[in-house]
């Protein structure tokens, strides 16, 4: 049994054929032209699957197609109600218009969702049935998964990880409020507070560090830290505290056995892995007297979005 995962983006598409065992058979991505109007864009990836999938000459069946979309959906019926970076798309319904064109089953889910499907079923997760992942990037995104399966709220609205309030009226949050845990996790939110420090001590390691990566993203705070600057630390010991706060909730409310950070600043790995797992320790709701709950890696990478889409299907 054969899934196809498609992965949309704002830029572009990626997807692939993947198996039961959550291998990948091949690969195939193509651009996208956000001010398109949807039918067009959708098509030229209907005819890249079917282009795919004749050269991949394969005699298992395709089980169906899984995606993996950015924005509020109506996941039953499949329609984007709205997607902040493909604005032409609000209202299409592109269930129905692959399902007519493939004459695959499809079902569609969060980006967040699936990529943290992906890592349950097939990467630092397989082997635990209650987990979260939580991704790292631009903003804070992530997904339940409760025994086994995805948990994702009423009508399938909920799971917004990154939109709990853990600092009252503080920094504002892209979507609207302020305080939100994306305000203070995210890697816009680190390269933020790296730029104030920077301004606030011109002269410091940070200064010399942006100059060698040629700007400013997660991983000059943690670089500056490493090699002894005390700004750097700063940063990072700041940052570890908001995502630890952060997590700490989810601990409190979810108990689950693990949770997987994902995204650009997790690949910091032991260096951050080590410092959250120190202060959940010290500060989780029953401390000692509490199930741990284990800090993972995601091992999936950029391919989660892909495989947990795949696996919409596979596991449906």
């Amino acid at each position: 049994m054969i899934a196809i995962g498609v992965d949309i983006g704002g830029t572009s598409i990626k997807g692939a054929f993947i198996n039961e065992q959550g291998t990948i058979l091949n690969r195939f991505s193509m651009k996208v032209d956000k001010d398109a109007a949807p039918e067009g864009e959708v098509a030229k990836l209907c005819d890249l699957i079917v282009h795919d999938r004749d050269e991949l000459k394969t005699n298992e069946e395709i089980k169906g197609i899984g995606i993996g979309i950015p924005g509020i959906l109506d996941m039953d019926e499949g329609i984007i109600v709205s997607s902040p970076n493909l604005p032409t798309w609000d209202g299409f319904n592109i269930k129905a218009f692959m399902e007519k064109k493939l004459k695959y089953k499809v079902l569609i889910n969060n980006d967040a969702n699936v990529a943290a499907l992906g890592e349950a079923k097939f990467g630092s997760g397989k082997n635990y049935k209650d987990l979260i992942m939580i991704t790292l990037g631009t903003g804070v995104g992530g997904g339940v998964i409760i025994n086994g399966k995805l948990f994702d709220g009423n009508k399938h609205q909920g799971a917004e990880l990154g939109h709990m309030v853990i600092r009252m009226d503080g920094k504002p949050c892209g979507c609207g409020r302020r305080g939100c845990f994306e305000a203070y996790a995210s890697a816009s939110a680190l390269i933020r507070d790296t730029k104030a420090m920077m301004k606030k001590h011109p002269i410091s390691m940070l200064t010399e560090i942006e100059k060698e990566l040629v700007g400013i993203d997660g991983r000059n705070a943690f670089l500056a830290a490493k090699r002894g600057d005390k700004y750097g630390q700063k940063l990072v010991d700041n940052y570890v505290k908001y995502l630890s706060e952060g997590l700490i909730n989810y601990c409190n409310i979810f108990r689950p056995e693990a949770i997987i950070l994902s995204g650009g600043i997790a690949n910091e790995k032991e260096y951050l892995i080590d410092k959250v797992v120190e202060y959940l320790e010290k500060h989780t709701y029953g401390m000692k007297g509490s199930p741990k709950v284990k800090i993972l890696n995601g091992q999936l990478g950029y391919d989660s979005g892909k495989i947990g889409a795949a696996s919409l299907v596979l596991f449906e």
